[in-house]
């Protein structure tokens, strides 16, 4: 039999997620779903429960619908911020930019609107796994580039020599543009590597957590720039001393 090319390269039954929905159909279908594939799935439909039993621990990645009973996405997912790095999908039929927007900001590493494909699903999963260091070991040493360190290994940034918390997402968008200091990183090559997929005119995911790293990493000078309509620049040591 052949092998699914979204799963191939993740161990069958190595991955544990939490699907936090009201949609007692959908639940079922995504339990049958992922189980066919040898994934462990656990479902909830209430919020409050939802959060309860993400903050157990256990799960390798929280599936979090917006609208519940009890507690909504959003305010869910700020508390469990709060204790929590695990990693996020929202799944959500509100697709306005501000939803997004508000999304991202409370700390999601990705949105995928309803309805959706479960082989979409998968394939988002899997970059975000990736993005958590689940998936090809990453380069490990750490490096530093224009005051700011990055450590793969432990996934954590400092700016002049001050930690700097930053999302999963975050840290992988930094440690690309990071080492390609000085080069323009267009948001297609971004996307290709966070997302495994081509950016969209209308996304603006990238966009948000360039800002959010911009704010994280001010100092006195901007470290990144926006390439209007192509991409982003990290400002090697070099350009600041000119």
């Amino acid at each position: 039999m052949r092998e699914n090319p979204i799963t191939a390269d993740l161990p069958r039954a190595a991955h544990s997620l939490l699907l936090i929905d009201d949609d007692g159909e959908l639940c079922l279908l995504m339990r049958q779903f992922f189980e066919s594939h040898g994934w462990r799935i656990e479902t909830v439909q209430d919020g409050v429960v939802g959060l309860s039993r993400a903050l157990e621990g256990g799960y390798d990645l929280l599936l979090l619908d917006v609208m519940l009973p009890g507690l909504d996405g959003f305010e869910l997912l700020r508390q469990l911020r709060q204790r929590s790095s695990v990693p996020v999908i929202l799944l959500t039929a509100r697709t306005e930019k501000a939803d997004r927007i508000m999304g991202l900001d409370s700390g999601a590493d990705d949105y995928l609107p309803k309805p959706f494909g479960p082989d979409e699903l998968l394939a988002r999963i899997r970059a975000v796994l990736r993005r958590a260091g689940r998936g090809a070991p990453p380069r490990t040493a750490a490096f530093e580039e224009n005051s700011v360190r990055l450590n793969p290994a432990t996934r954590e940034v400092w700016r002049e020599g001050v930690p700097v918390e930053v999302t999963s997402i975050e840290f992988d968008i930094l440690e690309l543009l990071v080492r390609s200091a000085g080069r323009v990183v267009s948001r297609d090559e971004l996307s290709a590597a966070l997302y495994k997929r081509q950016a969209t005119p209308f996304e603006r995911s990238l966009d948000v957590h360039v800002s959010h790293l911009r704010k994280k990493l001010a100092g006195g000078r901007e470290l990144i720039r926006t390439v209007r309509g192509v991409g982003y620049l990290f400002r090697p040591e070099s350009e600041s001393e000119a």
